[in-house]
């Protein structure tokens, strides 16, 4: 195993069995993060357990690989590991724009670890599907916790610390990702070290319409079809067990029909909600409070899962995580400001976390900086 393949010795070796208070997990299952130190998910000496076809030799398991390349390309700032594990050809779609190449990958990586320089991403959880054969996809929450030291691309440090939930989708096969969707809550980290979102989202709508970055409309949203109501039923289709259908049913349900109430009978009455701006709330009331918070906004909007994938979890119950896409105009009001009436296109990530058949917790990741930035660039466009 060369220097690059093998882990760095700097953290304290874990055991290669997985310790008691770990979980009821066995050694040779695929490992799950959320009751497991740092060092019990990379660990050195586990056997690997999955197969794991032209991955490099240290990753015994799709999480493992996960966390341990991110940990060594972001903390251990092994950067250049982005070119044994990312395609030449890698599309990473983020919040804020699309990369096309490796290269930018890397030099974007460069420049935030410059810029955040004692940032640390903690996985939450990973969420994942797939084989060796086929490849596999991997949805990836982290917490990133730092402080704005240095000179960058959000201007002359403050000194703050900041807090951001992430959530990294990525597709896999044999050791390289090649596709990849970032959803990362910008506005949050931006408000908690004291930066004029409106002035921000500005100067990034300005360069994009130097660039010439157009602003699309397409009025119909299909939610509805001409005059018709929304479909009754849900397109299951992106589903792989009755658990996914059940879940895709309900979002369905709340979110393109707008029936707000099923709220009252999925979830738990002691649920909790984790969303952007690290809002953290407790309870019924506040979930259905803060789905109809989003839906406000874009009153006409449609909700399009784009991928559903699932894990038993060792805490109990079904873990599920869902990448969608909400399109509709800003015709309500809300913490953007008075309605606009632009288009405005939403990319998220929701993980649930369901036992006994209700929600017991809800992550939700979407970016409201890049919501504003969409109502400047329109804007720029409306004036020239």
């Amino acid at each position: 195993m060369t220097d690059a393949q093998s882990p760095k010795k700097s953290a304290n070796p874990a055991p290669a069995a997985m310790p008691a208070e770990a979980g009821p997990a066995k050694a040779d299952k695929v490992l799950q993060v959320e009751r497991r130190d740092f060092t019990q998910l990379v660990p050195e000496g586990r056997p690997r357990v999955q197969s794991m076809r032209g991955f490099d030799e240290c990753y015994t398991d799709i999480v493992d690989y996960i966390i341990r390349c991110t940990h060594r390309i972001w903390d251990e700032r092994d950067v250049g590991l982005i070119y044994t594990h990312y395609t030449h050809n890698c599309v990473a779609y983020t919040t804020l724009g699309t990369m096309y190449d490796r290269e930018t990958h890397i030099r974007d990586t460069i420049q935030r670890l410059v810029e955040f320089p004692d940032r640390r991403g903690q996985a939450i959880q990973v969420i994942w599907r797939g084989d060796d054969v086929n490849g596999f996809y991997t949805s990836h929450m982290t917490h990133g916790l730092g402080r704005h030291t240095q000179f960058g691309a959000w201007g002359k440090p403050t000194g703050r610390t900041f807090c951001t939930r992430t959530v990294a989708d990525c597709m896999i096969l044999e050791n390289k990702i090649y596709k990849e969707w970032i959803v990362r809550d910008n506005m949050g980290p931006l408000i908690q070290i004291g930066l004029d979102p409106h002035v921000f989202a500005q100067g990034i709508a300005q360069k994009k319409y130097e660039l010439g970055e157009p602003v699309l409309d397409v009025t119909e949203n299909r939610r509805l079809l001409g005059q018709y109501p929304p479909e009754s039923e849900a397109d299951l289709s992106i589903a792989h067990n009755d658990g996914e259908r059940e879940v895709l049913g309900w979002l369905h349900h709340i979110y393109n029909k707008r029936m707000f109430g099923k709220i009252h009978e999925i979830y738990a009455p002691n649920c909790q909600w984790h969303g952007p701006l690290m809002r953290e709330l407790y309870g019924v009331a506040a979930v259905l409070q803060q789905t109809m918070r989003l839906v406000a906004l874009l009153p006409d909007c449609s909700f399009v899962p784009q991928h559903i994938c699932s894990v038993e979890s060792e805490e109990g119950g079904t873990k599920y995580a869902v990448r969608w896409l909400m399109d509709g105009h800003h015709l309500g009001y809300g913490s953007l400001g008075a309605p606009t009436g632009h288009h405005l296109a939403v990319m998220g990530v929701t993980h649930f976390h369901i036992r006994d058949g209700r929600i017991i917790d809800e992550w939700v990741v979407y970016d409201e900086l890049s919501m504003l930035v969409q109502l400047k660039l329109a804007a720029l466009h409306a004036a020239a």
